[in-house]
């Protein structure tokens, strides 16, 4: 069975080129309401984190270990840490916690 490959990829380019030009042609004025305006504004960290947060546990070999990290992680966040601390933390964490494991 011989596939034609430039098929495949003139279709990922119309499906590609759709969903990035559907927004602009579909929204062609300033979005008025602030209901929408707000969603629209959370969407790119509810994707990352959709995206990120499973993987999270199984990233690190042993669960409960990934769990305590993200829990590290998570007050270390809450009590105003930088992005750099806030890593350190829970990947040291996750250390300790895969050692007495």
């Amino acid at each position: 069975m011989k596939h034609n490959y430039w098929i495949y990829l003139l279709i990922m380019f119309g499906v590609t080129y759709l969903t990035r030009v559907a927004p602009l042609v579909i929204f062609r004025k300033k979005i008025q309401s602030r209901f929408i305006r707000s969603f629209l504004y959370y969407i790119p960290y509810a994707v990352l984190a959709a995206m990120t947060f499973p993987a999270v546990f199984f990233a690190a070999g042993s669960v409960p270990a990934a769990a305590a990290g993200v829990a590290a992680a998570v007050i270390a966040a809450l009590m105003g840490g930088s992005l750099f601390t806030v890593a350190v933390t829970a990947s040291a964490v996750v250390y300790v916690v895969s050692l007495l494991i």
